[in-house]
């Protein structure tokens, strides 16, 4: 075994890998947007898509853990750079064998309600959030270090791309919280985020991170679960609102710690924009329904997240939302081809690709 392991060290650290993989791993932090089932591994956690009828048309047919009715942006990016799907961290302590090769093709963080104020959730013990990813991130580098040495983990983090998907659920808990409002302005609360976020974005670079692609909050305002608190069925604009002031501290904080750490490289993707693009110009996309999620009860399949009681529809490619908060396979994939190809309006300073042939 030991043997082995050296072995693929080395194919590593000489990059030495087939022509499909362009990159020699990933690691993914961020909410139930990439979540690939490390919330199965939580025993007290609520936050689960471990019920039909997610995973539908994933290709196994059944419930994986991701909040979706098939495969998510985790999966499409690694598609796109020729790797698997980096596994759960979770699922790997289950492992008799810590020096599991797993690790060095990527792992994902990523938990279903995962927020980057942690200490914000009254449910605390039901999700992963950022600064507990960023710690797991430090024992995998450690786990690394002794497998490839200190010279070889370099070179494969060096290379690596570290995909952060995190923000939604701190804009959506804040409004859902009066205490949280009473105790703080919007203001201070999305700046608080950004701050936070910067700091755990150093943490990962003093431990070999330098590829990142940092994808912003979408247009939560406009789905369903939000829509049917409205009037008419509208877009909630005062989320929406609030979500565009993060994203433009986020844009601004990337900006300045690119101007601090020179040889930190990133692509952030628009997602707000994009997202929104789908819902104003479905036709154009191929999408017929915008506002009510495809599996659900209720106003706008909205009431209730996609539990074993609730209707799906069958049609679930014109659907933009699959349940009550999350976009559908079909949705995600668009996304990810903005992510990874561009143009420059939506991906800046420039797009995944060009990031990993940085």
């Amino acid at each position: 075994m030991a043997e082995n392991v050296f072995l693929v060290g080395f194919l590593f650290i000489c990059f030495n890998f087939s022509a499909a993989q362009m990159v020699p791993a990933m690691f993914v932090f961020g909410d139930s947007v990439v979540d690939v089932g490390n919330n199965n591994y939580l025993q007290l956690s609520f936050a689960r898509a471990t019920l039909p009828h997610y995973g539908i048309d994933f290709p196994t047919k059944k419930p994986t853990g991701r909040f979706t009715n098939g495969m998510n942006p985790a999966d499409f990016l690694a598609e796109k750079v020729g790797l698997p799907t980096s596994p759960p961290y979770l699922s790997l302590l289950n492992e008799s064998n810590r020096n599991n090769v797993s690790f060095l093709t990527g792992v994902s963080f990523a938990s279903g309600g995962a927020r980057v104020l942690d200490g914000t959730d009254p449910f605390v013990l039901q999700s992963i959030h950022l600064t507990q990813q960023v710690d797991y991130f430090s024992t995998v580098h450690e786990e690394v270090q002794k497998q490839l040495g200190f010279s070889g983990a370099e070179k494969l983090f060096l290379k690596s791309i570290f995909v952060v998907v995190i923000g939604g659920n701190d804009i959506l808990g804040y409004f859902r919280s009066s205490d949280l409002r009473n105790k703080i302005v919007p203001q201070q609360y999305v700046a608080s985020m950004v701050l936070t976020l910067k700091a755990k974005l150093k943490h990962l670079y003093n431990h070999g991170a330098r590829k990142f692609v940092i994808v912003g909050i979408g247009a939560l305002g406009c789905c369903p679960s939000r829509r049917r608190e409205t009037k008419n069925e509208e877009c909630n604009e005062e989320i929406n609102y609030w979500i565009i002031k993060h994203n433009e501290g986020l844009v601004s904080m990337l900006q300045e710690l690119k101007s601090d750490l020179k040889d930190i490289y990133y692509s952030y993707f628009d997602t707000y924009t994009v997202l929104l693009s789908l819902i104003q110009k479905p036709a154009a996309y191929g999408f017929v329904e915008v506002k009510a999620a495809c599996c659900g009860l209720g106003s706008l399949n909205a009431e209730i997240f996609c539990l074993p009681i609730a209707a799906y529809c069958s049609n679930r490619s014109d659907h933009i939302f699959f349940d009550r908060v999350h976009p559908t396979e079909a949705s995600y994939r668009i996304l990810v081809d903005y992510i990874f190809y561009g143009p420059l309006q939506y991906t800046f300073p420039m797009n995944m690709r060009q990031l990993v042939a940085v």
